[in-house]
C-alpha cells in the first residue's frame, strides 16, 4: 500500500520546525563541546583540537542561526513587506565566515605540528570520545536532513553542512589519532588536522555560495518553476504564462508572473480565474506569496521595465 502524501508545510510551520532544529543543533554542540574539551586535554592533540575548535564555532553558528531563523520568521511588517526571511542568509554568512577563521587557524597549527612532532597521550580515550561525538553528529544530521526537506531553510542548511562536514572528520581524526596510539606515527594527528582544515574550508565555500544565492534572489529550481507553471495553466482560462520570476526569503517564496486571459470576460470572471490558480499554486506552495499580472491576450501593449521581460 502506498504511505499517504505528506502535505507541504506553511511559513509558520517551516519556521517551528526550522527552530526547534537550531535548538537540538546547539544542544549537540554543548555535548561535543564538552567531551572533546576533556579528551583534548588529556591527549594535547592538535587533530581533537581541531575537532574541539570547529565545536566551540558550530556553537556559535548554531546560537546565531537560531536568533536569526527566529527573526526571519516575524510576519512582514510596515517596513518589511516581503518580510524578514533574508535573515537566514545572513545566518549562513556568518557560519561560513566563522568555518573559514576555523579552518585557516587549524592549518596552521597543524603545519606547526608536522615541522615539530609532539608524542600523544591518551590516544584510546580520545579514540572512544570520538566515536561518542560521531554518534551524537550522526543523530542530528540526519535531524537536519529531515528538516531540510521539510523547510528548505538556509540556515539549517548550513548548520547541516557544518556537522556533516564534522562527521567524515571524526573519522580522519580517529585515524589520525589511532596512527599516533598505537604505530608511534605522530605526523599522522598533524596530517588529520590538514585534512579537518581542508574539508573545513570547502563546507565553508559551499555555505557561503548558497547564502549568496539566497541574498541575490536566486530563482527556485527549474523543477520548481515548471510545476508552478503547470499548474497555473491547467486552466485553459489562463492562457500562456510569462515572465515567471521566484525567489525564496526564508520560509516564505515569493513567486509573481503575467497570464494571458481573455480580452472580452468581465473583471469579475478575471479576477475568479486568477485566485483559482493562486489557490492550486498554493496547494503545492502553502508558504508562497502570489501575484499574477493579467494581460488581455494578443492585445497587451508592452509594458512593463523591458530589463526583466522574459
Amino acid at each position: 500500500m502506498t504511505a499517504p502524501a505528506v502535505p507541504p508545510l506553511t511559513s509558520a510551520q517551516k519556521a517551528l520546525v526550522t527552530a526547534r532544529t537550531a535548538q537540538l543543533a546547539v544542544a549537540a554542540a554543548c555535548v561535543l563541546i564538552a567531551i572533546k574539551g576533556w579528551a583534548w586535554l588529556a591527549s594535547g592533540s592538535v587533530a581533537m583540537l581541531a575537532s574541539l575548535t570547529d565545536s566551540v564555532l558550530d556553537l556559535a553558528a548554531s546560537l546565531f542561526s537560531y536568533f536569526a531563523v527566529r527573526y526571519a520568521a516575524n510576519p512582514p511588517d510596515d517596513n518589511h513587506r516581503f518580510g524578514h526571511g533574508k535573515a537566514e542568509a545572513f545566518a549562513g554568512l556568518f557560519q561560513a565566515g566563522l568555518v573559514a577563521v576555523s579552518a585557516t587557524l587549524i592549518a596552521v597549527e597543524a603545519v606547526a605540528r608536522l615541522v615539530r612532532p609532539q608524542a600523544l597521550q591518551a590516544g584510546m580515550e580520545s579514540i572512544g570520545v570520538m566515536l561518542v561525538s560521531m554518534l551524537v553528529t550522526a543523530a542530528l544530521v540526519l535531524a537536519q536532513s529531515r528538516a531540510l526537506k521539510k523547510t528548505g531553510s538556509v540556515a539549517t542548511a548550513g548548520d547541516r553542512a557544518h556537522y556533516a562536514a564534522d562527521f567524515a572528520s571524526n573519522l580522519v581524526v580517529i585515524l589520525g589519532l589511532a596512527a599516533g596510539a598505537l604505530f608511534g606515527l605522530t605526523w599522522a594527528d598533524a596530517a588529520a588536522g590538514v585534512f579537518v582544515a581542508l574539508w573545513l574550508g570547502h563546507g565553508a565555500w559551499e555555505v557561503a555560495r548558497d547564502s549568496a544565492n539566497h541574498l541575490m534572489d536566486h530563482e527556485l529550481p527549474e523543477t520548481d518553476r515548471a510545476r508552478i507553471k503547470a499548474l497555473a495553466e491547467e486552466d485553459p482560462a489562463m492562457g500562456r504564462i510569462h515572465d515567471l520570476r521566484t525567489r525564496a526569503s526564508g520560509p516564505y517564496l515569493h513567486i509573481q508572473f503575467h497570464a494571458d486571459l481573455d480580452p472580452d470576460q468581465t473583471l469579475e470572471q478575471a479576477h475568479a480565474v486568477i485566485v483559482a490558480a493562486e489557490a492550486r499554486i498554493r496547494t503545492a506552495y502553502p508558504a508562497a506569496d502570489i501575484i499574477i499580472h493579467p494581460d488581455p491576450a494578443d492585445r497587451a501593449e508592452p509594458h512593463g521595465h523591458e530589463a526583466f521581460a522574459g
